[in-house]
């Protein structure tokens, strides 16, 4: 009897499954609770963090006006200079001038790209010579020739193509001529005169190289010529009346001329006061 009985209290003293549970429970709802505080403690950090952060984007916006204020003028004003310095006929290099090319009141057609013998891209307004001669001499872009001289360095399609008349063509063959090494048609002169034609050598050059040209016709045709040489030349080549004899007659002719002072541009200009040529100057 008494050992059944200390066997039964000894088996309720010991922990039963349920308060084993109910003991893991806690602990568990502690270790839970401890890591909701831990996670209220960083929501709570990084909420001040968000506030900080929020503040600095505030003032850095606050400056980042200011400075594109600031930023947008200094543009403004750099635009407003380049334009001038264009204008004064400067060379300013590409990469600068680009960004604001848009915004210049100088429109795009009226300045070109180009570039030196420094290889260097530079901007410009065409035909415009740098004051300080920087970088060398520029490369001959279409817009430093003259109409002449376009003319004279396309092909023979597109020199049909692009003149509208046939003086216009024959004067851009003159010209090609005028080019060569060792000219047919151009006359060395001296006293001021580089080279000059007379209408009736032309006239006879016209007669050789145009099929179906009549004597009358290459006179006539020679005279159109010359007037196209001296307008696509602007004014670099002029025309005056030389006083001919031929078979006991007295006649004028035509003869146009390239003085030594006219600029070609990429041609350099020529001494032409060789004894050989003095009677056969422009005087």
């Amino acid at each position: 009897m008494t050992d059944t009985t200390t066997t039964k209290s000894i088996a309720t003293n010991r922990p039963t499954a349920d308060n084993s549970t109910l003991e893991a429970v806690c602990d568990r709802l502690e270790q839970l609770t401890d890591r909701v505080d831990e996670l209220e403690t960083e929501l709570t950090r990084k909420e001040d963090r968000i506030d900080d952060l929020e503040n600095t984007v505030a003032e850095q916006d606050t400056i980042l006006n200011a400075v594109r204020k600031k930023t947008g003028n200094t543009r403004e004003m750099v635009r407003e200079l380049q334009e001038r310095e264009l204008e004064k006929n400067a060379h300013l290099r590409w990469e600068n001038v680009y960004p604001h090319k848009n915004d210049f009141e100088i429109t795009a057609d009226n300045f070109e790209r180009f570039t030196k013998d420094d290889g260097t891209t530079y901007a410009r307004i065409p035909g415009g010579e740098d004051p300080l001669n920087r970088g060398g001499e520029p490369a001959l872009t279409p817009g430093d020739l003259l109409p002449i001289q376009q003319l004279a360095r396309m092909d023979d399609d597109m020199l049909h193509s692009a003149a509208s008349s046939k003086p216009m063509r024959l004067a851009a063959e003159v010209w090609q001529d005028h080019e060569q090494t060792q000219s047919r048609l151009w006359n060395k002169g001296c006293n001021g005169v580089r080279e000059y034609i007379d209408a009736g050598e032309l006239a006879q050059w016209l007669r050789h190289n145009e099929p179906g040209v009549s004597k009358e016709y290459s006179q006539k045709l020679a005279s159109r010529t010359i007037d196209a040489l001296t307008d696509l030349t602007k004014g670099r080549l002029y025309v005056k009346q030389k006083n001919r004899r031929k078979d006991g007659l007295s006649y004028k002719e035509r003869r146009v001329v390239l003085p030594e002072e006219s600029e070609i541009p990429g041609e350099t200009t020529l001494e032409t006061d060789s004894p050989e040529t003095a009677d056969v100057g422009g005087e």
